[in-house]
């Protein structure tokens, strides 16, 4: 009988030991499938970090080129009202005035523009496509009253 317990005590303490050397190589198993799930999580966010900074500077490139080219056509813009007004000026008063009223209104019009264009600020891909359309229906606006005033004139 003593034997039988000796064997079922080792057959236990086997067992046991069997039992406790699965779980920790179940365990460090896990562990290392942890740690790498967390060094590819960490890759992708590293990953998509970088693929917001690349949309950032071209959000910025884009917003930089916008800026300039409409800055050229309010330039002009400018320098067509201050060539009409030139032309207006040894006109009668009564003329003179009325182009000068609507040539004001297009200078503001104008100045307006650009500091809307200056004061904009990035706030999501929708509000910068609605804003490029919206200013520059504006400056286009602009540019169709002033070619009006100069046909009138003629």
């Amino acid at each position: 009988m003593n034997m039988k317990k000796l064997i079922s005590t080792i057959f236990i303490a086997t067992f046991l030991a069997g039992i406790m050397l699965t779980s920790c190589q179940s365990t460090s198993a896990k562990l290392e499938n942890s740690n790498e799930k967390l060094q590819d999580s960490k890759e992708d966010v590293a990953q998509a970090q970088e693929e917001l900074n690349e949309a950032k500077r071209d959000s910025i490139r884009e917003y930089q080129q916008f800026k300039k080219e409409y800055e050229v056509k309010m330039t002009a813009q400018r320098k067509s009202i201050a060539d009409f007004k030139a032309r207006i000026a040894h006109d009668k008063k009564e003329n003179r005035e009325k182009y000068e009223k609507e040539l004001l209104k297009l200078e503001q019009k104008n100045t307006d523009m650009q500091k809307e264009l200056d004061d904009y600020k990035a706030d999501g891909k929708d509000k910068w496509e609605n804003f490029k359309i919206k200013f520059s229906n504006e400056i286009d606006e602009i540019g169709k009253s002033l070619n009006t005033l100069k046909i009138n004139k003629v």
